[in-house]
């Protein structure tokens, strides 16, 4: 049988800065594509050399901090989570856990990031997903990070 094929959806820095309550320089996604309701999605992230965060991690070699290699992933996570909301009420986004975080490979200026997250599960106001973050298709980190998301 055929099956029809899924509508992919994207959104730019615009939907993103909608959707979440982070601005620069902490927001760490600048566009997603590939998105399927709250189950999947990937969210872009372009490091540039002129991020506060290189001027000390590390000075004559700049790498991204891990910690917010997994920040960029609970975004897109969260970002899903609103824009596939019923609802168009405003949305308060908890982060509660980071479970599985591994880092592989380091990110630095010049790099894009691509954070593949999957949902692993939903259950009433709580959603876990999966997520991987790739440069070039290399695994740089993986985590499972969950949230709960609130009406406002």
């Amino acid at each position: 049988m055929n099956e029809m094929p899924t509508q992919l959806e994207a959104t730019d820095i615009h939907g993103i800065l909608q959707a979440l309550p982070h601005r620069y320089p902490f927001l760490m996604v600048d566009r997603i594509r590939d998105i399927r309701g709250d189950e999947s999605g990937v969210g872009i992230k372009n490091v540039t050399m002129n991020e506060p965060h290189f001027q000390g991690h590390f000075p004559g070699f700049p790498i991204m901090p891990g910690v917010l290699l997994i920040e960029g992933m609970a975004q897109t996570a969260a970002a899903l989570c609103v824009l596939s909301s019923e609802t168009k009420a405003p949305k308060r986004v908890f982060f509660m856990t980071i479970d599985k975080a591994k880092f592989r490979h380091p990110v630095t200026p010049g790099d894009t990031v691509e954070y593949h997250v999957n949902k692993l599960k939903r259950r009433g106001t709580i959603w876990k997903y999966a997520a991987v973050a790739e440069v070039a298709g290399k695994k740089v980190a993986e985590a499972q990070v969950s949230a709960m998301v609130l009406d406002e």
